[in-house]
């Protein structure tokens, strides 16, 4: 009886025992209308909601990837606290950049010598002095740029190579950093050429501060009364233009042609930015043959500069140049990716150059292809600013140049000049290239385009033919025998903010372009101190016992290296072995070939 009465049914009690299923109506999730109303506008935020997505896994490049990318060569940054786990503590890294390291066979006896000027050949007298043609050289092209550099055993971790200079020494025109097709004097300060516009760039560039240099006209436009119609003549003297030009300008035009250059035409004397000329010059007088035109450039602090190119820059907060700040700023790093080649017997760093902008390619377009379909909305791009929303538009407050002619000023033909630190400049989109570095050599630098003919000479100082009184008599400002011309000293007012900066500090004041060459040369003694100490930390700090017997042998001087010295055979006959981080002595350095243009 009992197991009958357990094996019934249990009666249905009228309170359910689980939760009934929501009534289908206004309340259900489920329920909304196809077409939003003013009572629900967001119904689409009202949909089923969606099951959470599974998390991402990592994806992991292989190794081949990764030393084509020179991922290898580079910490890259420490991961996100949230993605902590197993994975993590074997991904933390630091988060400080370095340059990438090639392996490299041992230098050659030859590659202690010091580099070798390029060979001159004569070709024509210009303007009573002979110019020559360069040779056995390699030219800044095609995505790369070439340095000269020398090895040296006090360079163990960076493979024996350092950066040098070749004869003749000083600030001069870049040999290899100018177009094929322009002559050089032995001095490397004068050039022309039989072709038409091209351009060649200095050896020394303007980053920060306030600069000058001039520029003396020896053949060019004809001044009046030297012709029998009386008339401006530049049949037989070619033309010239001078100006300041970043590394992306192209060398096969005149200075001006596109964004990254800013120059003065000898014809009318007009200001040229972008191939759009503009008058500027009193009565549009010219600049002839044996005139001397001096170039002022005023850029702002690096530390200003890269507020405006990472987006941070306000002009209610931000009005002065920091040239001269009351508190030290720290400098960001500079990373150099760069490998030594050989080419015909000269040894150069080879390394990616900064290559034209879309961006910049399209501001130059003064009629922007607008559609022909009614309903599409033509947007007008907003012109250059600091604050604008592409980084290679921005500008530099503070910043101008400046023209003086025979000594005298003229006036202020460009305000707000383009910003060019990275983001605002980046490498060719090539395999091995790193966007946003900085190599330290970017910046304005003295440019001249001369065309069949034309033939200039320039003059970083500190002799100069025609100074301005600032640079003429620094101290006048106590003499209280001469009147001093005040404006000359004092940087243009910038239209942005109406205030004109203090000239009084150290980098506030005029220098000669000559001065900067002597601080780049310091530069680079010290950025490849510390590529060296990086590699030398990353090696694990080995001894001199796992280098060879070399280290702390070599020399302390780092000038030409006497390929003769017993540290010098030591490197040569000893190997180098187990060189860390990518790098070894497996390798050979490349063989570069240039075609001629």
């Amino acid at each position: 009886m009992e197991s009958s009465i357990s094996a019934s049914p249990r009666p249905r009690s009228s309170t359910p025992s689980t939760a009934p299923k929501r009534p289908f109506g206004l309340e259900d999730e489920q329920h909304v209308p196809a077409v939003s109303s003013p009572l629900n506008p967001d119904f689409a935020n009202s949909r089923t909601r969606k099951a959470p997505a599974r998390e991402q896994r990592e994806k992991k490049e292989s190794l081949k990837k990764r030393e084509a990318k020179g991922v290898d060569g580079v910490r890259t940054a420490t991961p996100d606290a949230q993605n902590t786990g197993k994975k993590s503590k074997r991904s933390v890294q630091s988060s400080v950049l370095s340059p990438i390291r090639y392996k490299l066979a041992l230098p050659k006896p030859t590659d202690f010598d010091p580099p070798r000027a390029p060979v001159f050949t004569p070709t024509y007298v210009r303007a009573k002095r002979q110019f020559y043609e360069g040779s056995e050289h390699v030219y800044n092209r095609k995505g790369f740029r070439y340095i000269h550099c020398i090895a040296d055993p006090a360079f163990p971790s960076s493979q024996y190579h350092r950066s040098s200079e070749t004869e003749p020494y000083g600030p001069r025109f870049n040999f290899e950093d100018a177009s094929s097709h322009i002559l050089f004097d032995l001095a490397g300060r004068s050039i022309t050429t039989e072709k038409g516009f091209r351009m060649a760039r200095a050896n020394v560039g303007a980053r920060e501060g306030r600069w000058y240099w001039e520029c003396k006209i020896l053949s060019g436009v004809r001044p009046p009364g030297q012709d029998q119609s009386g008339n401006l003549s530049s049949d037989d003297g070619g033309h010239v233009r001078v100006g300041w030009a970043r590394r992306e300008a192209s060398l096969d035009t005149p200075v001006g042609f596109d964004a990254y250059s800013y120059g003065l035409r000898d014809v009318s004397g007009q200001k040229i930015h972008m191939s759009r000329p503009k008058d500027f010059m009193p009565s549009n007088a010219s600049f002839c043959e044996g005139d001397v035109i001096g170039l002022e450039i005023v850029l702002p602090s690096l530390s200003l500069h890269r507020k405006v190119v990472e987006g941070v820059y306000n002009k209610a907060v931000d009005t002065s140049d920091d040239l001269d700040p009351s508190v030290p700023t720290e400098t960001p790093d500079i990373i150099r990716d760069r490998v030594p080649i050989r080419y015909k017997s000269h040894l150069y760093f080879e390394q990616f150059e900064y290559h034209s902008l879309k961006d910049l390619e399209e501001l130059m377009n003064p009629s922007p292809v607008i559609s022909n379909i009614p309903s599409v909305a033509t947007i007008v791009p907003p012109p250059p600013s600091p604050n604008h929303p592409v980084p290679a538009l921005r500008t530099l407050p503070f910043s101008s140049i400046k023209i003086y002619r025979n000594g005298q000023a003229v006036g202020v033909p460009f305000t707000d000049l383009l910003a060019f630190l990275p983001p605002a400049s980046k490498p060719l989109n090539q395999v091995g290239a790193r966007d946003g570095l900085d190599d330290g050599m970017l910046g304005y630098f003295p440019a001249i385009s001369v065309f069949r003919g034309g033939c200039a000479e320039v003059n970083f100082g500190p002799d100069f033919w025609c100074p301005p009184s600032e640079l003429a008599a620094p101290n006048a400002a106590f003499s209280e025998d001469e009147d001093v011309d005040m404006l000359s000293a004092e940087p243009p007012i910038n239209p942005l903010t109406g205030i004109r900066n203090p000239v009084d500090g150290v980098h506030s004041r005029l220098r000669a372009l000559g001065e900067r060459f002597n601080e780049q040369i310091v530069e680079d003694i010290v950025y490849d101190i510390v590529d060296e100490v990086d590699f030398w930390t990353q090696d694990g700090g080995e001894t001199d016992k796992k280098r060879g017997g070399l280290g702390d042998k070599g020399p302390t001087v780092l000038g030409p290296v006497d390929p003769e010295a017993e540290e010098v055979v030591a490197a040569v006959r000893a190997g180098v072995g187990g060189l860390g981080g990518g790098a070894g002595g497996t390798g050979e350095i490349k063989e570069l070939v240039q075609e001629e243009e």
